[in-house]
């Protein structure tokens, strides 16, 4: 098994990126929440959290609000404790209007490998339902689905 705690590798930051969309592509707020440290502050779109209780209620909010969820991560860059990833992902609302949603995130990690601080910034851009890319069932992206490098997104 490979270790998944600071300092990270190139091999371990492309790994933690996988295992966070991953995470955040099961829409399970409690599952998504036992990554980050019990007090781990974010910065989300303008919203300001700190904890794994509130990072549960933000994600809850969240998944009511963007359904049909799929997101992918990819790596940008990494040190010995951080990682910085790029990120789009689409959802429609309870109206059926599309969106993709574009950003970066930067992440700083505990000694233990769990998230200590996450900085997100995120842009929504309407789109119509025959724009959409990102077309496997709910939950995990398949392993063969385009990046969002090979998808020139």
């Amino acid at each position: 098994m490979t270790n998944l705690t600071p300092p990270f590798t190139r091999e371990t930051a492309i790994l933690k990126t996988r295992m966070a969309e991953d995470s955040w592509n099961s829409r399970d707020p409690e599952r998504c929440s036992l990554v980050y440290t019990k007090d781990c502050f974010w910065r989300n779109r303008s919203e300001f959290i700190t904890g794994r209780e509130e990072i549960v209620a933000l994600l809850t909010r969240k998944w009511a609000k963007e359904l049909e969820y799929r997101l992918i991560k990819e790596l940008w860059a990494y040190t010995d404790n951080c990682i910085a990833v790029r990120f789009a992902y689409e959802w429609c609302d309870d109206s059926g209007n599309w969106f993709r949603s574009y950003g970066n995130e930067n992440w700083e990690f505990a000694e233990d490998g769990l998230m200590q601080r996450r900085f997100a910034s995120i842009n929504d851009m309407p789109i119509q339902e025959e724009e959409r890319k990102f077309h496997w069932p709910l939950g995990s992206r398949p392993a063969d689905h385009p990046s969002l490098s090979e998808l020139n997104l």
